[in-house]
């Protein structure tokens, strides 16, 4: 039976041909981008494979101490749990969702929103929980629910260092203070490793370290606790006493410019800052401005007598008891007619004080306050430090000459005037200041010849002891030390606000006040 009586038709050769010469060059071509891909083009795959099982994570490096001068903790660093789901994983019954929004202290609703997303693959549920929630969490044995190590910052010192430490947020970055101007040395550098994880999340292989972790580095301040909480607890009293809407404290050790103590009231807890408030964070110390009053006297005098206008027993006429110049007139509360340069300064005479005021050039007096820091950052490497306000002299008229001499036109920060206060503790000198231990007696630029400086010191230290209106910055002199002990200087009457409370201490530069030893 042939072909034709079967029915079949008979291909020509060619097409069969041609067919199977099309399917070996399909093979062919399939071959070669095979070789191509594996053999020549490597890092394509291993790419979509690492895409799909291998991860980067961050290895979180430790942030470093913060300690006071004799090395007592301020800030440490403690290991805590924060826990993160995959919702696509995440099918919780309504008994699991309501056991686990109880741990972590959620609304229901909350964490159903966060759940409920699924096209994402990482969502925090809670962040920096306690070892023992995190602990109640892992025993439920929810599917999709994970944790991982962080850590927490905590504060010992509590509300006392609040303002000069300050606070770190959830991600362990400086917010405030101390922790936020040295976050990067605190802070350290994360590190990083590739891990090969499953579909659920979890690390089922250690491949390699890419970038090792470079802890934070230990921080050591001039703070003393001992003086903090003393001056601390002596604020506290002194803002009720007061009734005083707030107020702030700083004590410096002039022989090496660290600054012992530093505090504000009212003041709040780092450790809980849950109903924090705005006042409540104002380091007053470094930010708040006033008009330092009579505080600035002695260094009207100083300059006075620097530049020979007078000696200590050289007579001022301050009667009738005022003073007017253009439209504005002068006045003394306790009027004293006819006194001593040391007596205008022991009675805070505004009209004596303005009298050696206008005998000098104002370039003089306004070269003295720049020299001693008014109208410039205190360069303490702390948030937020105010400048102050000083005018140029080109633009001071007579009575404004006549009222900075007594600290009226000029604004101030309370770390400016402690710090201008020091060049009567050291002779003159103004040592730059720091939060940070040095321990060594620091080098201060000159502002004016010693015999000067111990004449106008005498009189203001004489101040004190003749029933002056204000008490001059405490004066050490070695054999009085200890029958004395310290003594302080508080604003007088005409320094403003009225609600600011300001006290400064500072000491002779050759050892320091029995009172500070430990």
């Amino acid at each position: 039976m042939n072909a034709a009586t079967q029915g079949l038709v008979r291909l020509p050769v060619w097409r069969a041909r041609f067919v199977l010469a099309a399917l070996l060059a399909a093979f062919w071509v399939l071959g070669a981008r095979s070789l191509y891909l594996q053999a020549l083009q490597t890092d394509f795959l291993q790419e979509k494979g690492d895409a799909r099982y291998s991860r980067l994570i961050e290895a979180p490096a430790t942030r470093g101490r913060i300690l006071d001068r004799n090395g007592e903790a301020l800030a440490v660093s403690t290991p805590v749990k924060s826990v993160w789901a995959i919702p696509a994983d995440a099918e919780l019954s309504g008994a699991e969702r309501r056991k686990l929004a109880s741990l972590l202290a959620l609304e229901r609703n909350e964490l159903a929103k966060k759940l409920a997303d699924t096209s994402r693959d990482f969502v925090y549920l809670k962040r920096q929980v306690s070892p023992d929630i995190a602990e109640s969490v892992e025993a439920l044995g929810l599917k999709g629910i994970y944790q991982h190590r962080e850590y927490r910052r905590y504060y010992p010192g509590g509300e006392v260092t609040a303002h000069v430490i300050g606070f770190t947020g959830v991600d362990d970055a400086g917010q405030e203070g101390i922790e936020l101007a040295h976050q990067a040395s605190l802070g350290g550098k994360p590190g990083s490793r590739r891990v090969i994880k499953d579909r659920l999340g979890r690390i089922v292989e250690d491949v390699e370290s890419i970038r090792e972790a470079q802890d934070g580095r230990d921080l050591t301040l001039s703070i003393d606790s001992k003086i903090q909480n003393l001056a601390f607890g002596a604020l506290k009293t002194a803002v009720a006493q007061h009734h005083a809407k707030a107020g702030a404290i700083i004590a410096l050790d002039v022989r090496t410019g660290e600054v012992l103590a530093l505090a504000n009231v009212p003041s709040y807890n780092p450790n809980n800052r849950a109903n924090l408030s705005g006042a409540q964070l104002r380091n007053r110390v470094i930010t708040d401005l006033f008009e330092p009053g009579s505080t600035l006297k002695p260094f009207t005098l100083a300059l006075a007598i620097e530049r020979g206008k007078l000696t200590p027993a050289t007579l001022v006429q301050t009667a009738p008891g005022h003073l007017t110049i253009a439209d504005y007139t002068i006045h003394d509360t306790h009027p004293g007619g006819t006194l001593s340069a040391a007596q205008v300064l022991q009675k805070s005479s505004n009209v004596g004080m303005a009298r050696i005021a206008l005998s000098m050039p104002r370039e003089a007096i306004w070269n003295l306050f720049r020299h001693v820091g008014f109208g410039t950052a205190p360069q303490l490497g702390f948030p937020g430090e105010a400048a102050g306000k000083l005018r140029h002299y080109r633009s001071w008229r007579p009575i404004e000459q006549a009222t900075m001499a007594y600290g009226m036109g000029i604004s101030v920060s309370l770390v400016q005037l402690a710090h201008a206060y020091t060049v009567f503790a050291r002779d003159g000198e103004l040592v730059p200041l720091s939060l940070v231990k040095t321990g060594t007696a620091a080098s201060g630029e000159s502002c004016c010849p010693p015999k000067q400086r111990a004449l106008c010191a005498r009189c203001s230290n004489s101040r004190c002891s003749r029933g002056g209106r204000g008490r001059a910055p405490a004066l050490w002199d070695g054999a009085s030390r200890a029958r004395r002990g310290p003594r302080t200087s508080r604003r007088t009457a005409a320094m403003r606000p009225i609600n600011s409370l300001l006290r400064l201490s500072v000491s002779r530069p050759h050892r320091p006040p029995e009172w500070w030893s430990r």
